[in-house]
């Protein structure tokens, strides 16, 4: 039974790991410098970090089925951990506090399609 489960997991990370890939390729190709991936802090993971000019951007990506499926799984329990995992990577690089600074979320459905929700939450801690 373990063994199972840890199949699963396995395949669950990869298309996860997989999913990242895609988002951090097209970010890129929209002019987005890759800064950190996959960022761990204490309070959780940042997908991905970007920036393009003096526009930092903190990036949840969701694999689902379906937009809606992803959208509702960016909980308010994740944002939170986001947001405090954000308040970390800038007490580790202050020289980005005084970037604009957005939280996004990339959506990767069906076929790899790719769909980008800028600004997707307002911060709700400071």
């Amino acid at each position: 039974m373990f063994s199972a489960k840890k199949k699963t997991f396995e395949t669950n990370h990869a298309r996860g790991v997989h999913a990242e890939e895609l988002a951090a390729e097209y970010l890129k190709k929209i002019g987005f410098k890759i800064l950190a991936s996959r960022y761990k802090t204490k309070f959780g993971e940042i997908d991905l970090i970007i920036q393009k000019g003096e526009l930092l951007c903190f990036v949840e990506v969701k694999a689902r089925p379906n937009k809606s499926e992803a959208l509702e799984s960016v909980t308010a329990r994740a944002r939170g951990r986001i947001e405090k995992s954000a308040l970390f990577f800038l007490s580790e690089n202050p020289e980005k506090m005084d970037c604009d600074m957005r939280f996004d979320v990339v959506v990767i459905t069906g076929g790899e399609e790719i769909t980008h929700l800028d600004n997707a939450w307002e911060a709700t801690i400071y």
